[in-house]
Protein backbone atom coordinates (compact mmCIF):
# COMPACT_ATOMS: atom_id res chain seq x y z
CA UNK A 1 0.00 0.00 0.00
CA UNK A 2 1.20 3.77 -0.94
CA UNK A 3 1.72 5.53 1.89
CA UNK A 4 2.96 8.87 0.73
CA UNK A 5 3.29 10.97 -1.92
CA UNK A 6 6.45 12.23 -4.18
CA UNK A 7 6.12 15.06 -6.02
CA UNK A 8 9.54 15.42 -7.18
CA UNK A 9 12.51 12.88 -7.22
CA UNK A 10 14.97 15.86 -5.96
CA UNK A 11 12.46 16.25 -2.91
CA UNK A 12 13.50 15.46 0.97
CA UNK A 13 10.27 15.21 2.03
CA UNK A 14 6.66 13.55 1.28
CA UNK A 15 3.59 13.71 1.93
CA UNK A 16 1.37 11.30 3.93
CA UNK A 17 -1.82 9.71 2.04
CA UNK A 18 -3.43 8.61 5.83
CA UNK A 19 -2.20 9.13 9.44
CA UNK A 20 0.65 7.25 9.69
CA UNK A 21 1.36 5.64 13.27
CA UNK A 22 4.82 5.26 14.58
CA UNK A 23 7.19 2.36 12.50
CA UNK A 24 5.51 3.04 8.71
CA UNK A 25 7.80 1.91 6.32
CA UNK A 26 8.27 5.36 3.85
CA UNK A 27 10.15 4.80 1.22
CA UNK A 28 13.75 3.81 2.43
CA UNK A 29 12.80 5.60 5.89
CA UNK A 30 10.67 4.37 8.85
CA UNK A 31 8.25 7.21 10.41
CA UNK A 32 9.56 8.18 14.22
CA UNK A 33 6.24 9.05 15.61
CA UNK A 34 2.69 9.27 14.29
CA UNK A 35 2.43 11.89 11.49
CA UNK A 36 -1.11 13.06 10.65
CA UNK A 37 -2.73 12.64 7.51
CA UNK A 38 -1.33 15.31 4.83
CA UNK A 39 1.36 16.03 7.08
CA UNK A 40 5.44 15.73 5.85
CA UNK A 41 8.31 13.18 6.49
CA UNK A 42 11.31 13.18 5.91
CA UNK A 43 13.17 11.00 3.55
CA UNK A 44 16.47 11.66 4.20
CA UNK A 45 18.66 13.13 7.05
CA UNK A 46 18.38 16.74 7.07
CA UNK A 47 20.68 18.69 8.66
CA UNK A 48 20.10 22.28 10.88
CA UNK A 49 20.02 25.00 8.48
CA UNK A 50 19.20 22.90 5.32
CA UNK A 51 16.76 23.55 2.95
CA UNK A 52 13.56 21.48 2.97
CA UNK A 53 12.18 20.66 -0.70
CA UNK A 54 8.99 19.97 -1.91
CA UNK A 55 7.46 20.76 -5.61
CA UNK A 56 11.66 20.71 -6.20
CA UNK A 57 11.36 23.89 -4.55
CA UNK A 58 12.71 25.43 -1.25
CA UNK A 59 9.71 25.64 1.08
CA UNK A 60 11.82 26.07 4.57
CA UNK A 61 14.70 25.39 6.65
CA UNK A 62 15.38 22.82 8.70
CA UNK A 63 15.16 24.27 12.75
CA UNK A 64 17.13 21.33 14.20
CA UNK A 65 18.59 18.15 12.95
CA UNK A 66 15.73 16.45 11.09
CA UNK A 67 16.11 12.59 10.44
CA UNK A 68 15.20 10.45 7.91
CA UNK A 69 12.04 9.42 8.47
CA UNK A 70 10.77 12.10 11.19
CA UNK A 71 7.70 14.50 11.50
CA UNK A 72 8.20 17.48 9.14
CA UNK A 73 6.26 20.75 10.65
CA UNK A 74 6.20 24.07 12.45
CA UNK A 75 8.21 22.37 15.17
CA UNK A 76 11.20 22.02 13.28
CA UNK A 77 11.18 24.35 10.37
CA UNK A 78 11.91 27.82 9.98
CA UNK A 79 10.98 30.28 7.62
CA UNK A 80 13.35 32.90 5.61
CA UNK A 81 12.60 35.62 3.38
CA UNK A 82 12.86 34.69 -0.28
CA UNK A 83 16.10 35.81 -1.75
CA UNK A 84 15.74 34.38 -5.58
CA UNK A 85 17.52 35.75 -8.38
CA UNK A 86 14.40 36.10 -11.09
CA UNK A 87 14.88 35.84 -14.76
CA UNK A 88 12.14 37.15 -16.73
CA UNK A 89 10.10 35.73 -20.03
CA UNK A 90 12.64 32.21 -19.77
CA UNK A 91 9.64 29.74 -19.57
CA UNK A 92 6.77 30.57 -22.38
CA UNK A 93 4.88 27.63 -23.10
CA UNK A 94 1.73 29.46 -25.18
CA UNK A 95 -0.80 27.30 -25.82
CA UNK A 96 -2.47 26.59 -29.27
CA UNK A 97 -5.37 28.09 -30.03
CA UNK A 98 -9.07 25.62 -29.64
CA UNK A 99 -9.31 23.69 -32.85
CA UNK A 100 -13.19 24.18 -31.86
CA UNK A 101 -14.47 27.72 -30.24
CA UNK A 102 -17.08 26.91 -26.97
CA UNK A 103 -19.93 28.98 -26.35
CA UNK A 104 -22.10 29.53 -23.54
CA UNK A 105 -25.36 31.89 -22.66
CA UNK A 106 -24.46 35.17 -21.63
CA UNK A 107 -25.79 38.53 -21.35
CA UNK A 108 -24.21 40.90 -23.76
CA UNK A 109 -24.36 44.24 -22.85
CA UNK A 110 -24.25 47.73 -24.62
CA UNK A 111 -20.17 48.07 -24.08
CA UNK A 112 -19.31 44.93 -25.80
CA UNK A 113 -18.89 43.17 -21.96
CA UNK A 114 -20.68 39.90 -21.02
CA UNK A 115 -22.26 39.19 -17.92
CA UNK A 116 -23.04 35.92 -16.65
CA UNK A 117 -25.49 37.22 -14.17
CA UNK A 118 -28.29 39.84 -14.01
CA UNK A 119 -28.52 41.74 -10.74
CA UNK A 120 -29.59 45.17 -10.06
CA UNK A 121 -26.74 46.54 -7.16
CA UNK A 122 -27.19 49.10 -4.47
CA UNK A 123 -23.64 50.18 -3.92
CA UNK A 124 -22.48 52.57 -0.85
CA UNK A 125 -20.49 55.36 -1.12
CA UNK A 126 -19.62 54.87 2.84
CA UNK A 127 -20.95 52.86 6.10
CA UNK A 128 -23.08 55.58 7.18
CA UNK A 129 -25.78 54.41 4.22
CA UNK A 130 -25.27 50.99 4.25
CA UNK A 131 -28.46 50.40 6.66
CA UNK A 132 -30.16 52.59 3.98
CA UNK A 133 -29.15 50.18 1.22
CA UNK A 134 -29.41 46.68 3.18
CA UNK A 135 -33.67 47.81 3.40
CA UNK A 136 -33.86 48.93 -0.24
CA UNK A 137 -32.27 45.87 -1.35
CA UNK A 138 -34.80 43.63 1.23
CA UNK A 139 -37.48 45.41 -0.08
CA UNK A 140 -37.46 43.19 -2.85
CA UNK A 141 -38.62 39.62 -2.18
CA UNK A 142 -39.10 36.30 -4.10
CA UNK A 143 -42.55 36.81 -5.03
CA UNK A 144 -42.10 40.39 -6.62
CA UNK A 145 -38.52 38.80 -8.62
CA UNK A 146 -40.54 36.31 -10.10
CA UNK A 147 -42.06 38.40 -12.31
CA UNK A 148 -38.61 39.49 -13.30
CA UNK A 149 -37.52 36.19 -14.39
CA UNK A 150 -34.49 37.62 -16.32
CA UNK A 151 -33.42 39.27 -13.23
CA UNK A 152 -31.27 37.53 -10.51
CA UNK A 153 -31.86 39.60 -7.91
CA UNK A 154 -31.51 42.84 -5.87
CA UNK A 155 -28.19 42.91 -3.85
CA UNK A 156 -27.00 45.54 -1.56
CA UNK A 157 -23.23 46.47 -1.59
CA UNK A 158 -22.24 48.06 1.73
CA UNK A 159 -18.83 47.96 3.34
CA UNK A 160 -16.98 49.74 6.80
CA UNK A 161 -15.12 52.31 5.42
CA UNK A 162 -15.98 55.25 2.94
CA UNK A 163 -14.78 57.89 5.65
CA UNK A 164 -12.21 59.07 8.16
CA UNK A 165 -9.82 58.20 5.25
CA UNK A 166 -7.17 60.05 2.95
CA UNK A 167 -9.15 61.68 0.43
CA UNK A 168 -6.51 60.21 -1.95
CA UNK A 169 -3.23 57.80 -2.48
CA UNK A 170 -3.58 53.85 -2.00
CA UNK A 171 -6.16 53.54 -0.09
CA UNK A 172 -9.10 56.08 -1.66
CA UNK A 173 -8.10 55.44 -5.20
CA UNK A 174 -8.35 51.59 -4.27
CA UNK A 175 -11.87 52.05 -3.06
CA UNK A 176 -12.86 54.28 -5.89
CA UNK A 177 -11.72 51.55 -8.06
CA UNK A 178 -14.02 49.31 -6.41
CA UNK A 179 -16.88 50.58 -6.40
CA UNK A 180 -16.42 51.38 -10.34
CA UNK A 181 -15.57 48.01 -10.99
CA UNK A 182 -18.95 47.12 -9.16
CA UNK A 183 -21.23 50.13 -10.82
CA UNK A 184 -20.17 48.97 -14.38
CA UNK A 185 -19.46 45.50 -13.45
CA UNK A 186 -21.30 42.95 -16.90
CA UNK A 187 -22.96 40.84 -14.38
CA UNK A 188 -25.04 44.48 -12.89
CA UNK A 189 -27.78 45.58 -15.35
CA UNK A 190 -28.62 48.83 -13.12
CA UNK A 191 -27.14 50.51 -10.37
CA UNK A 192 -28.20 52.53 -7.37
CA UNK A 193 -25.42 54.27 -5.62
CA UNK A 194 -26.26 55.43 -1.86
CA UNK A 195 -24.32 57.75 0.27
CA UNK A 196 -24.35 60.48 3.27
CA UNK A 197 -23.49 63.27 1.59
CA UNK A 198 -20.47 64.62 3.75
CA UNK A 199 -17.92 61.29 3.46
CA UNK A 200 -14.50 61.65 2.40
CA UNK A 201 -15.54 58.89 -0.61
CA UNK A 202 -18.05 61.40 -2.39
CA UNK A 203 -20.10 59.60 -5.32
CA UNK A 204 -19.66 63.08 -7.30
CA UNK A 205 -16.06 62.53 -7.40
CA UNK A 206 -16.41 58.87 -8.73
CA UNK A 207 -19.12 59.81 -11.54
CA UNK A 208 -16.80 62.56 -12.47
CA UNK A 209 -13.38 60.59 -12.67
CA UNK A 210 -14.77 57.27 -14.24
CA UNK A 211 -17.40 59.36 -16.84
CA UNK A 212 -20.37 58.26 -15.18
CA UNK A 213 -23.90 59.32 -16.19
CA UNK A 214 -27.21 59.14 -14.59
CA UNK A 215 -29.88 57.43 -16.80
CA UNK A 216 -32.90 55.03 -16.42
CA UNK A 217 -30.41 52.30 -15.00
CA UNK A 218 -27.82 54.70 -13.59
CA UNK A 219 -29.17 56.52 -10.28
CA UNK A 220 -26.70 58.03 -6.87
CA UNK A 221 -28.32 59.35 -4.20
CA UNK A 222 -27.45 61.26 -0.58
CA UNK A 223 -29.81 60.55 2.63
CA UNK A 224 -29.07 64.34 3.74
CA UNK A 225 -30.28 65.74 -0.02
CA UNK A 226 -33.20 63.33 0.11
CA UNK A 227 -33.42 64.36 4.17
CA UNK A 228 -33.51 61.39 5.83
CA UNK A 229 -33.57 57.85 5.99
CA UNK A 230 -37.19 56.91 5.87
CA UNK A 231 -37.11 59.27 2.77
CA UNK A 232 -34.02 57.42 1.49
CA UNK A 233 -35.53 53.72 1.56
CA UNK A 234 -38.66 54.58 -0.25
CA UNK A 235 -37.13 57.20 -3.22
CA UNK A 236 -34.63 54.28 -3.66
CA UNK A 237 -37.17 51.51 -3.89
CA UNK A 238 -39.29 53.58 -6.18
CA UNK A 239 -35.95 53.92 -8.31
CA UNK A 240 -35.10 50.40 -8.41
CA UNK A 241 -38.49 49.11 -9.13
CA UNK A 242 -38.39 51.35 -12.02
CA UNK A 243 -35.29 49.58 -12.91
CA UNK A 244 -36.34 45.87 -12.82
CA UNK A 245 -38.85 45.82 -15.80
CA UNK A 246 -35.83 47.54 -17.88
CA UNK A 247 -33.56 44.86 -16.26
CA UNK A 248 -35.59 41.87 -17.35
CA UNK A 249 -35.30 42.85 -20.92
CA UNK A 250 -31.86 41.50 -21.20
CA UNK A 251 -31.68 38.22 -22.27
CA UNK A 252 -29.18 35.69 -22.93
CA UNK A 253 -27.47 35.29 -25.88
CA UNK A 254 -24.53 32.94 -27.83
CA UNK A 255 -21.24 34.08 -26.42
CA UNK A 256 -17.90 33.19 -27.40
CA UNK A 257 -15.78 31.17 -24.20
CA UNK A 258 -13.53 33.98 -24.76
CA UNK A 259 -15.98 36.52 -22.61
CA UNK A 260 -15.41 34.40 -20.14
CA UNK A 261 -12.42 35.91 -17.18
CA UNK A 262 -12.15 34.25 -14.69
CA UNK A 263 -11.17 34.74 -10.61
CA UNK A 264 -8.73 31.59 -9.23
CA UNK A 265 -8.95 32.06 -5.74
CA UNK A 266 -8.08 29.38 -2.74
CA UNK A 267 -9.43 29.69 0.63
CA UNK A 268 -9.10 27.10 3.80
CA UNK A 269 -6.06 25.29 2.11
CA UNK A 270 -4.62 21.84 3.16
CA UNK A 271 -1.81 20.00 1.97
CA UNK A 272 -3.63 18.44 -0.97
CA UNK A 273 -4.53 21.95 -2.64
CA UNK A 274 -1.22 22.17 -4.46
CA UNK A 275 -1.80 18.37 -5.54
CA UNK A 276 -5.20 18.27 -6.96
CA UNK A 277 -7.43 21.00 -6.89
CA UNK A 278 -5.46 23.58 -7.54
CA UNK A 279 -3.27 21.65 -10.12
CA UNK A 280 -6.68 20.71 -11.71
CA UNK A 281 -8.10 24.44 -11.60
CA UNK A 282 -4.70 24.94 -13.40
CA UNK A 283 -5.33 22.94 -16.47
CA UNK A 284 -9.00 24.85 -16.61
CA UNK A 285 -7.40 27.87 -16.93
CA UNK A 286 -5.03 26.44 -19.50
CA UNK A 287 -8.25 25.42 -21.33
CA UNK A 288 -9.78 28.85 -20.96
CA UNK A 289 -6.83 30.96 -22.07
CA UNK A 290 -7.19 27.82 -25.35
CA UNK A 291 -10.83 29.77 -26.02
CA UNK A 292 -9.18 33.12 -26.19
CA UNK A 293 -10.59 33.87 -22.12
CA UNK A 294 -9.08 35.18 -19.47
CA UNK A 295 -7.82 33.90 -15.92
CA UNK A 296 -6.89 36.40 -12.94
CA UNK A 297 -4.82 34.99 -10.06
CA UNK A 298 -4.46 36.97 -6.93
CA UNK A 299 -3.62 36.63 -3.10
CA UNK A 300 0.08 38.25 -3.14
CA UNK A 301 1.36 37.45 -0.29
CA UNK A 302 0.20 33.91 -1.24
CA UNK A 303 2.30 33.61 -4.43
CA UNK A 304 5.17 34.58 -1.77
CA UNK A 305 8.53 32.17 -2.58
CA UNK A 306 6.81 31.43 -6.04
CA UNK A 307 6.91 34.28 -7.36
CA UNK A 308 10.25 33.33 -9.45
CA UNK A 309 8.46 30.73 -11.23
CA UNK A 310 5.73 33.30 -12.50
CA UNK A 311 8.51 35.73 -13.27
CA UNK A 312 9.74 32.95 -15.96
CA UNK A 313 6.36 32.84 -16.95
CA UNK A 314 5.98 36.73 -17.87
CA UNK A 315 5.60 37.41 -21.43
CA UNK A 316 8.20 40.37 -21.02
CA UNK A 317 10.62 41.64 -18.61
CA UNK A 318 8.60 44.87 -17.72
CA UNK A 319 5.68 42.38 -17.23
CA UNK A 320 7.45 40.15 -14.71
CA UNK A 321 9.13 43.33 -13.21
CA UNK A 322 5.78 45.04 -12.26
CA UNK A 323 5.05 41.32 -10.49
CA UNK A 324 8.01 41.82 -8.29
CA UNK A 325 7.14 45.58 -7.30
CA UNK A 326 4.25 44.15 -5.89
CA UNK A 327 6.48 41.87 -4.09
CA UNK A 328 8.44 43.79 -2.68
CA UNK A 329 5.58 46.70 -1.39
CA UNK A 330 4.25 43.55 0.53
CA UNK A 331 7.36 42.98 1.98
CA UNK A 332 7.65 46.79 3.17
CA UNK A 333 4.27 46.62 3.84
CA UNK A 334 4.08 43.65 6.79
CA UNK A 335 6.98 44.85 7.94
CA UNK A 336 5.69 48.91 8.81
CA UNK A 337 2.99 46.81 10.45
CA UNK A 338 5.02 45.09 12.61
CA UNK A 339 4.23 41.37 10.56
CA UNK A 340 5.48 38.61 8.86
CA UNK A 341 5.28 37.81 5.20
CA UNK A 342 5.32 34.38 7.18
CA UNK A 343 1.91 34.81 8.87
CA UNK A 344 0.09 33.29 6.48
CA UNK A 345 -0.52 30.02 6.75
CA UNK A 346 -3.68 30.16 9.05
CA UNK A 347 -4.29 27.89 12.05
CA UNK A 348 -6.24 25.48 9.83
CA UNK A 349 -4.37 25.23 7.25
CA UNK A 350 -1.07 24.44 9.37
CA UNK A 351 -3.64 21.40 10.57
CA UNK A 352 -4.26 20.68 6.98
CA UNK A 353 -0.29 20.07 6.77
CA UNK A 354 0.75 23.10 5.27
CA UNK A 355 4.29 24.48 7.46
CA UNK A 356 5.25 27.98 5.51
CA UNK A 357 3.88 30.40 2.87
CA UNK A 358 6.32 29.34 0.92
CA UNK A 359 5.39 25.85 1.29
CA UNK A 360 1.45 27.52 0.72
CA UNK A 361 2.52 29.41 -2.13
CA UNK A 362 4.35 27.00 -4.44
CA UNK A 363 0.54 25.05 -4.21
CA UNK A 364 -1.64 28.13 -4.75
CA UNK A 365 0.59 29.16 -8.13
CA UNK A 366 -0.38 26.05 -9.62
CA UNK A 367 -4.08 27.50 -10.01
CA UNK A 368 -2.51 29.75 -13.08
CA UNK A 369 -1.76 26.43 -14.92
CA UNK A 370 1.49 26.93 -17.55
CA UNK A 371 0.34 29.57 -19.98
CA UNK A 372 2.30 32.84 -20.22
CA UNK A 373 1.68 35.65 -17.34
CA UNK A 374 0.54 38.49 -20.23
CA UNK A 375 -0.51 41.15 -17.14
CA UNK A 376 -0.08 42.60 -13.58
CA UNK A 377 -2.59 45.10 -12.27
CA UNK A 378 -3.15 46.55 -9.34
CA UNK A 379 -6.21 45.83 -6.81
CA UNK A 380 -9.66 46.09 -8.82
CA UNK A 381 -7.65 47.50 -11.64
CA UNK A 382 -9.40 46.63 -14.98
CA UNK A 383 -7.76 43.63 -16.40
CA UNK A 384 -7.88 44.40 -20.16
CA UNK A 385 -5.20 41.65 -21.10
CA UNK A 386 -6.38 38.33 -22.59
CA UNK A 387 -4.67 34.77 -20.87
CA UNK A 388 -3.52 33.83 -18.14
CA UNK A 389 -3.09 37.38 -15.57
CA UNK A 390 -1.75 38.47 -11.80
CA UNK A 391 -4.08 41.27 -9.82
CA UNK A 392 -2.48 42.87 -6.57
CA UNK A 393 -4.43 41.47 -3.39
CA UNK A 394 -4.51 40.77 0.57
CA UNK A 395 -4.74 36.68 0.45
CA UNK A 396 -8.03 37.16 2.96
CA UNK A 397 -10.38 35.48 0.69
CA UNK A 398 -13.15 38.44 0.57
CA UNK A 399 -11.30 41.29 0.33
CA UNK A 400 -9.45 39.20 -2.50
CA UNK A 401 -12.61 38.36 -4.85
CA UNK A 402 -13.92 41.78 -3.71
CA UNK A 403 -11.16 43.40 -6.20
CA UNK A 404 -11.19 40.48 -9.00
CA UNK A 405 -14.71 41.09 -9.46
CA UNK A 406 -13.97 44.88 -9.57
CA UNK A 407 -11.56 43.95 -12.39
CA UNK A 408 -14.39 42.25 -14.04
CA UNK A 409 -14.13 38.66 -13.08
CA UNK A 410 -17.47 37.15 -14.06
CA UNK A 411 -16.76 33.67 -12.87
CA UNK A 412 -15.20 32.30 -9.41
CA UNK A 413 -13.21 29.91 -8.64
CA UNK A 414 -12.75 28.42 -5.22
CA UNK A 415 -10.74 25.75 -4.38
CA UNK A 416 -10.43 24.46 -0.83
CA UNK A 417 -9.30 21.88 1.27
CA UNK A 418 -10.68 22.37 5.32
CA UNK A 419 -13.96 23.41 3.67
CA UNK A 420 -15.38 26.92 2.89
CA UNK A 421 -18.57 28.23 3.03
CA UNK A 422 -18.25 31.18 0.03
CA UNK A 423 -20.21 32.88 -2.37
CA UNK A 424 -19.83 36.95 -3.89
CA UNK A 425 -22.79 38.09 -5.49
CA UNK A 426 -22.85 39.59 -8.32
CA UNK A 427 -20.95 36.67 -9.43
CA UNK A 428 -21.33 32.65 -9.51
CA UNK A 429 -18.48 30.87 -7.18
CA UNK A 430 -17.35 27.75 -8.05
CA UNK A 431 -16.20 25.51 -4.95
CA UNK A 432 -13.83 22.93 -5.70
CA UNK A 433 -12.70 20.49 -2.92
CA UNK A 434 -9.02 19.10 -2.60
CA UNK A 435 -10.04 15.71 -0.66
CA UNK A 436 -12.79 13.34 -0.78
CA UNK A 437 -13.81 13.34 2.70
CA UNK A 438 -14.11 16.72 2.70
CA UNK A 439 -16.45 16.99 -0.30
CA UNK A 440 -18.67 14.31 1.13
CA UNK A 441 -18.49 15.53 4.01
CA UNK A 442 -19.71 19.12 2.95
CA UNK A 443 -21.81 18.19 -0.03
CA UNK A 444 -23.76 20.75 0.14
CA UNK A 445 -21.38 23.40 -0.42
CA UNK A 446 -18.84 22.04 -3.28
CA UNK A 447 -19.49 21.85 -6.37
CA UNK A 448 -16.60 19.47 -7.38
CA UNK A 449 -14.70 16.76 -6.02
CA UNK A 450 -10.58 17.11 -6.77
CA UNK A 451 -10.11 14.04 -4.26
CA UNK A 452 -10.56 11.40 -6.98
CA UNK A 453 -7.34 12.43 -8.27
CA UNK A 454 -5.58 11.45 -4.75
CA UNK A 455 -7.26 8.05 -5.10
CA UNK A 456 -5.87 7.44 -8.67
CA UNK A 457 -9.71 7.40 -10.24
CA UNK A 458 -9.02 10.58 -12.08
CA UNK A 459 -6.04 12.06 -13.74
CA UNK A 460 -5.25 16.05 -13.12
CA UNK A 461 -6.62 16.78 -16.22
CA UNK A 462 -9.85 14.75 -15.99
CA UNK A 463 -10.97 17.03 -13.21
CA UNK A 464 -9.21 20.45 -14.92
CA UNK A 465 -11.90 19.54 -18.11
CA UNK A 466 -14.78 18.96 -15.66
CA UNK A 467 -13.85 22.06 -14.31
CA UNK A 468 -13.92 23.86 -17.37
CA UNK A 469 -17.20 22.50 -19.00
CA UNK A 470 -18.96 23.01 -15.75
CA UNK A 471 -17.56 26.71 -15.72
CA UNK A 472 -19.48 27.18 -19.03
CA UNK A 473 -22.47 25.86 -17.63
CA UNK A 474 -22.88 28.07 -14.71
CA UNK A 475 -21.78 30.79 -17.22
CA UNK A 476 -25.05 29.94 -18.50
CA UNK A 477 -27.38 30.10 -16.44
CA UNK A 478 -26.72 26.37 -13.95
CA UNK A 479 -26.45 27.45 -10.71
CA UNK A 480 -23.50 26.76 -7.65
CA UNK A 481 -23.96 25.29 -4.36
CA UNK A 482 -23.22 29.00 -3.01
CA UNK A 483 -26.12 30.44 -4.92
CA UNK A 484 -28.36 28.19 -4.06
CA UNK A 485 -28.21 28.21 -0.22
CA UNK A 486 -27.72 32.45 -0.70
CA UNK A 487 -24.24 33.09 -0.01
CA UNK A 488 -22.76 36.51 -1.35
CA UNK A 489 -24.81 39.49 0.24
CA UNK A 490 -21.54 39.98 2.92
CA UNK A 491 -18.84 39.19 0.90
CA UNK A 492 -18.16 42.48 -0.71
CA UNK A 493 -15.16 43.32 1.35
CA UNK A 494 -12.94 45.96 0.16
CA UNK A 495 -9.38 46.50 0.80
CA UNK A 496 -8.52 49.14 3.69
CA UNK A 497 -4.98 50.11 3.01
CA UNK A 498 -3.69 52.96 4.91
CA UNK A 499 -5.20 54.91 8.19
CA UNK A 500 -8.49 55.42 9.84
CA UNK A 501 -8.18 59.08 10.72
Amino acid sequence: MTHTVRLDPTDNVVTALRSLPAKTQVETAVTTSAVPRGHKVAVVYIPQGAPLRKYAQVIGYAAQDIAAGEHVHTHNVEFRNTQAEYAFATDLRPVSPAKKPDTFMGYRRKNGKVGTRNYIAVITSVNCSATAARHIADAFGPEELSTYPNVDGVAAFVHGTGCGMAGDGEGFEALQRVMWGYARHPNVAGVLMVGLGCEMNQIDWLLDAWGIENGPLFHAMNIQDVAGLRRTVETGIEKVRAMLPLANRQTRKPCPASDLMVALQCGGSDAWSGISANPALGHACDLLVAQGGTGVLAETPEIYGAEHLLTRRAVDEATGKRLIERIRWWEDYTARNNGSMDNNPSPGNKKGGLTTILEKSLGAAAKGGTTPLNGVYKYAEPVTAKGFTFMDSPGYDPASVTGQIASGCNLVTFTTGRGSAFGAKPVPSLKIATNTEMYTRLIEDMDIDAGTILSGDARVEDVGLSIYRTLLRVASGEQTKSEAQGLGDYEFVPWQIGAVM
